[in-house]
């Protein structure tokens, strides 16, 4: 099946794997809205970002819109992380040596701006109305904000997101992150033949069949 795909196609998919960014992570919790998470999907995609994690309180799955994504989300590790699991799934990522970058409107918080993400980041979003829980806060190593200047004092999740991921990619653009890859061959491989084979599906199908990407849950 891969021999639908032209040269030109998986070169395109191995330069894309090169400037992944396995170290730049996200995760949404109790984001509820489909469109944001489709939306804060796209701009992840877009800087780099490989893995994307997300946490809702509620079973059924969550819908990728596919005019929001533009294909993103197929671009993407996505995992779901149970509700009962996250604080663990955070505190693994810290011990692994994560800074944990949550976006939050309290008095610790500092501009988004000042803090360093050529570290190793995962950058954590919370529900559309009140934010992350107290206990994924309790576990942030870094609450940050978004200087605003109107009378509304937040921003739509998707648009923060796009804020803040930029910013990192700001800087990591500048420190050379993007020039060399940062996964090392064996994962570039693996992944560019598992995306080979199901990009070639996904194109065979020309949407008659459902591809395993279309949904998160």
């Amino acid at each position: 099946m891969e021999s639908l795909l032209t040269p030109a196609r998986r070169e395109k998919m191995r330069r894309l794997l090169e400037r992944k960014q396995p170290c730049l992570r996200v995760m949404l919790e109790n984001v509820h809205d489909s469109h944001n998470i489709s939306a804060v999907m796209r701009s992840s995609e877009a800087v780099g970002v490989l893995h994307f994690y997300y946490s809702v309180d509620r079973p059924e799955h969550i819908k990728t819109h596919k005019t929001i994504t533009q294909g993103a989300h197929r671009w993407l590790l996505r995992e779901r992380i149970a509700t009962e699991d996250r604080l663990e799934f955070l505190r693994e990522r810290r011990r692994e040596g994560m800074q944990i970058v949550v976006s939050e409107l309290s008095e610790e918080s500092v501009d988004f701006r000042s803090v360093d993400y050529t570290r190793p980041s995962l950058l954590l979003f919370g529900n559309e109305k009140e934010g992350v829980t107290p206990e994924v806060s309790e576990l942030a190593t870094h609450r940050v904000i978004i200087p605003m200047h109107g009378m509304v004092q937040s921003l739509n999740v998707s648009v923060a997101a796009a804020l803040i991921l930029y910013e990192a990619e700001r800087q990591r653009s500048e420190a050379g992150f993007y020039d060399a890859p940062r996964l090392g061959e064996e994962e570039i491989r693996r992944l560019l033949e598992e995306w080979s084979f199901r990009d070639a599906l996904y194109r065979k199908s020309r949407g008659r069949v459902r591809y395993p990407g279309q949904g998160i849950g």
